[in-house]
């Protein structure tokens, strides 16, 4: 039991450091950001580079999300405009996990010792960088975390069914995916923990990208809940990043197997196979929908 509690405590721990550091780096480009987010999206591709660009920026998809579908409702922006932005979104997560899936173990302790240090300065700019160094040192304290608990929890009978589960059937990997993510509404964090299960050998790399591919649908809900009570064009923008993922599942589903092969050819360490599955993964399903996109938002404004 209290390996589970562990477990859940590594998940705070990693989702604490996402937002510590997201908060130090929007204090330090935020403004930018907004105006640029407003004003380059007058096309799909110049939208999908400006979601691309915030995503990696806020290392959340979900968190540009809610801006879009908030700049949405605002009548800042239009429903046409945020779906290039959405494109975006999806391409701009996938740098978090390649940062991640790098071996910097040595540099956790050196950074949140000087983000401590910087958060005792009265400078906004070096107590933002602050956030930034310690939330990063937490975020790899808990991929460390992983990747270490993993063989004392496949202990666990229920833990060794799930495993089992999902190693057997991946649509159950998939459906895990969604609804852990949705949960924790973070899917960094949750791929995140896949990757070190992965590291670990607790899981093959297929099970992991199929629990990736779930991932990005159950990201979804953040979008959704920030449309609740806002207008009819907020609700498309949060319905059109739904019917994207949906249909990138769908769509890639019958492929993991190949998409396994072509990341692992990249390279031998598991975790780095399920970042660039990853960025295959949204990189095709954003480029395919680019051209279309005019026809998708026409779509989704007749379904909704």
């Amino acid at each position: 039991m209290m390996l589970v509690v562990l477990f859940c405590l590594l998940i705070v721990c990693f989702i604490l450091g996402m937002t510590w550091m997201r908060i130090g780096l929007y204090n330090l480009s935020g403004k930018q950001l907004k105006g640029w987010m407003h004003s380059f999206t007058a096309s799909p591709l110049k939208g999908m580079a400006a979601g691309t660009v915030a995503t990696g920026i806020l290392h959340s998809s979900s968190a540009v999300m809610v801006m879009t579908v908030g700049f949405v409702s605002a009548g800042i922006l239009t429903f046409p405009q945020s779906i290039g932005i959405i494109l975006g979104t999806n391409i701009g997560t996938t740098f978090t996990l390649e940062f991640i899936s790098f071996p910097i173990d040595a540099f956790i302790i050196p950074s949140i010792i000087a983000g401590a240090c910087l958060l005792a300065m009265k400078q906004p700019k070096l107590k933002s960088l602050g956030w930034v160094l310690v939330g990063l040192g937490m975020i790899f304290t808990a991929m460390r975390g992983f990747e270490w608990l993993a063989q004392p929890l496949f202990g666990y009978k229920f833990v060794q069914s799930g495993f089992s589960l999902m190693n057997r059937h991946l649509l159950y990997s998939m459906l895990f995916g969604i609804i852990l993510t949705a949960i924790v509404q973070s899917s960094t964090a949750t791929t995140g923990m896949m990757m070190s299960f992965l590291q670990a050998g607790i899981v093959p790399l297929e099970s992991g990208i199929a629990f990736m591919i779930g991932a990005n649908i159950g990201t979804c809900i953040t979008g959704l809940i920030a449309a609740v009570g806002a207008n009819k064009e907020a609700k498309r923008t949060a319905y059109a990043h739904i019917w994207l993922n949906v249909g990138g599942a769908i769509l890639f589903y019958p492929m993991i197997h190949l998409l396994g092969e072509i990341s692992s050819s990249f390279t031998t360490t598991p975790s780095m196979q399920l970042a660039h599955a990853s960025v295959i993964y949204n990189l095709v399903c954003s480029l395919l929908v680019l051209p279309f996109a005019e026809k998708f938002g026409r779509l989704i404004m007749k379904v909704h």
